[in-house]
């Protein structure tokens, strides 16, 4: 029996915890698993796993073992996509992840530009505002936005966002306008999933509670209402950016506006070495520094 034997059907198992499915994963038996995984457990003298009819959950030194193993098995697949990106044009599998609204209106026409410069590249682009695993589901990077928590991933930013607070010209007219984020409480303000709208006051970050008569976690719905003169939003650029330019929705607060912040991508950081990622970054990076804002609301897909 040589090192590696074993190992890929253990690691199945350890992160599927079930034989069966580690079998369906790797295209071969259960009982050759089984196999496996015994001959692995008997050479290398220890307990791997648990076993009941029911359950298999993996030992303390299984956990060990599993977290070298699963090291090895990433730096083989990174060296399998160094080799292949040898070729002049970058060919193979690139998995990546964004939140819908930004990877529908940002991510996704950029990204379709990259695979028409490189067509031998199989790209997945899943679109969800979910915080996906990138390890775990095989993700060479990930977009996110904002401010990023405590993380073993690698980051690059590769632009900034702006958030406004604005509002239609016809609202202004009726309702007044704020000269103060305070006096956002006299006005109907639409809200999104959060209560509370982003300011700076004296070098120091502010968050003003805000109420209105409306709330959807749809940004694209919030600019339909404030465009018929319902109230006032706060959203990020992308949602607002062309409604300003055309004068159908007005900005405000300007001076009390929140800093900038950043979208980023995020990748493991065995992902770095990739040629293809590397294009892919720098792709993202210039087409973000110039994007122009989408097209009028009407022509937009909700949420």
């Amino acid at each position: 029996m040589t090192v590696w034997d074993g190992v890929s059907e253990f690691v199945a198992v350890a992160e599927t915890e079930s034989f069966t499915a580690a079998a369906n994963r790797l295209g071969i038996s259960t009982a050759q698993v089984s196999r496996q995984v015994g001959a692995l457990e008997a050479r290398l003298g220890i307990k791997l796993f648990y076993r009941t009819t029911r359950k298999v959950s993996i030992t303390e030194p299984g956990q060990i073992y599993y977290n070298h193993c699963r090291q090895v098995l990433d730096g083989l697949a990174e060296a399998e996509r160094a080799v292949t990106d040898l070729h002049q044009n970058p060919k193979g599998r690139l998995n990546m992840t964004a939140p819908v609204t930004f990877g529908e209106s940002r991510i996704a026409p950029l990204i379709n530009d990259f695979v028409a410069q490189y067509p031998e590249l199989d790209v997945t682009l899943a679109l969800t505002n979910q915080m996906v695993d990138l390890v775990a589901e095989s993700y060479d990077l990930a977009i996110r936005l904002g401010h990023l928590g405590g993380s073993t991933m690698m980051a690059k930013r590769l632009a900034t966002r702006t958030h406004f607070t604005c509002a239609s010209p016809s609202y202004f007219a009726e309702h007044g306008t704020p000269q103060t984020p305070a006096q956002l409480s006299q006005h109907n303000c639409l809200q999104g999933t959060l209560d509370t709208w982003r300011y700076q006051g004296k070098g120091k970050p502010r968050h003003i509670r805000v109420k209105g008569n409306l709330r959807c976690n749809s940004g694209w719905s919030l600019v339909d209402a404030a465009l018929k003169g319902i109230g006032i939003i706060q959203l990020p650029d992308y949602y607002v950016q062309a409604d300003i330019a055309a004068g159908r929705l007005v900005p405000i607060l300007e001076h009390a506006r929140a800093p900038d912040d950043g979208i980023w991508a995020i990748y493991p950081n065995n992902r770095h070495r990739s040629p293809k990622v590397r294009l892919l970054l720098d792709h993202l990076s210039a087409g973000l520094g110039k994007s122009e804002a989408t097209a009028p609301y009407t022509n937009r897909n909700l949420e």
